[in-house]
């Protein structure tokens, strides 16, 4: 299945309407989040997931879709191919590994290295997609330079992020910086009616230009694998009980909020805890793992480096429960990947987590940030394992019904009608005329 769409030239306004093309093309923005980047690690998550599973189903449409990025690894040729007619372009802007939040300030100058590629390319696109706040004020000053549709999605916003731990530092031009994405872009891509509503509660969004679309899961590489067998292929212990967390290792993540669950534990002798993200040198992880010293748990903890995506479902699998005990998640991919390997979740009931896990029916939703509270949930399903079994299997038809085929959908419908708008604006007389 080809997308049909008109290109718009992105060469400026006077090269509005060009010719006619088969395709949809796409220009995806994501300064800092690379979707070649394992997930897991540092500044790398659920975006960068997203991302890549919305490119390779782009593509597998007939959508023509490059993705810009900065230049982060030496060994990495600048344009490496996802899939026929996908392809991610990294683009020289300031260090090759600075601090996310550093990627602030070379902004104009990956601004620049993208025009220089498009004019050299003669590359047209028909939309401009965007990624994290940084990447909207690329995309703002690009759409309006192009002459182009935006659609942006924040993944996280610094003001939800204050509120949900008020110890969260961000640089000072973040917020300002959100607000005016959230004013010039066309269409702005929400998760959950929740993300929805903060965003127009505490930024001002206008809810019309606000549209929910939830990722989806890719139901056939996270499928359940024997538990037995996961565990003996990845050298985990085949007897006792393990839990699991996988994703970024940050405060925001609320890690140690597990690790004192485990501690609290009346049976912790028989649990493992595996953490699965970051690296060794990793200030969170190293933090982390002194709580687990401290609390006397180091020899029921492991720390586990970020691993490939095809790997994850056999981790899924070998836990007994997945826990999610974060301060904030715009959505949950993680929670939902572990639902889709059949195993029940126990998530804080925060952002849209709610959305994603089911109460008592595909694991539970945690009100409290308080370990006593994750212990007692966590408990109920490792002791009972007719109750663990029949979560795992409701937690697999949920993701069913959250596969990728939907949400890429709906996004190309978006994008095809922006681009017809635009067009037919172009074409309508001036009041003037």
């Amino acid at each position: 299945m080809t997308v049909p769409c008109t290109t718009w030239s992105s060469r400026g306004p006077n090269a509005a309407v060009s010719r006619q093309q088969p395709k949809l093309r796409i220009a995806i923005l994501t300064v800092h989040g690379c979707p070649v980047v394992r997930a897991g690690e540092k500044d790398s998550g659920g975006m960068n997931v997203y991302i890549l599973a919305t490119v390779h189903e782009l593509a597998s449409r007939g959508v023509v879709v490059d993705v810009f990025t900065r230049a982060h690894d030496p060994a990495d040729p600048q344009v490496i191919d996802l899939a026929p007619g996908a392809r991610v372009v990294h683009l020289e802007a300031g260090p090759v590994r600075p601090e996310k939040n550093a990627a602030y300030e070379v902004l104009p100058e990956f601004t620049e290295r993208v025009i220089d590629f498009v004019r050299a390319e003669g590359a047209e696109y028909d939309v401009i997609v965007s990624h994290y706040w940084l990447s909207g004020l690329v995309g703002d000053e690009l759409a309006g330079l192009w002459h182009l549709p935006h659609v942006t999605s924040f993944h996280t916003l610094a003001e939800v992020k204050r509120r949900a731990r008020p110890g969260e530092v961000e640089i000072p031009e973040r917020a300002g910086g959100e607000r005016k994405v959230v004013h010039g872009a066309d269409r702005i891509i929400a998760w959950s009616a929740h993300e929805r509503g903060l965003l127009a509660e505490l930024y001002g969004a206008d809810r019309e230009r606000v549209l929910i679309i939830p990722p989806g899961v890719d139901t056939r590489l996270f499928r359940p694998h024997d538990q037995v067998t996961a565990r003996r292929s990845l050298g985990l212990p085949e007897g006792g009980k393990i839990l699991m967390y996988a994703g970024r290792v940050e405060r925001l993540k609320g890690i140690e909020i597990l690790i004192q669950a485990v501690a609290g534990m009346e049976d912790e002798d028989d649990v493992t805890l595996l953490v699965i993200g970051g690296d060794k040198e990793d200030p969170e992880r190293q933090r982390l793992e002194t709580v687990a010293q401290k609390l006397e748990i180091s020899d029921r903890v492991r720390f586990l480096p970020s691993v490939k995506q095809e790997q994850l479902p056999e981790f899924y699998s070998a836990a007994d429960v997945c826990v999610f005990p974060s301060y904030y998640e715009s959505f949950g991919l993680a929670a939902l990947e572990a639902m889709s390997c059949g195993t029940p979740v126990v998530a804080s009931r925060v952002g849209g987590l709610p959305s994603v896990v089911r109460e008592g029916e595909t694991g539970y939703l945690i009100p409290s940030r308080c370990p006593a509270a994750f212990i007692q949930r966590i408990e109920i399903l490792l002791i009972n394992d007719h109750l663990r079994m029949m979560m795992g299997r409701a937690a697999r038809e949920r993701a069913l019904q959250l596969g990728w085929g939907v949400a890429v959908d709906r996004l190309i419908s978006v994008f095809c009608g922006l681009a017809k708008e635009r067009i037919l604006n172009s074409l309508a007389p001036s009041p003037a005329d």
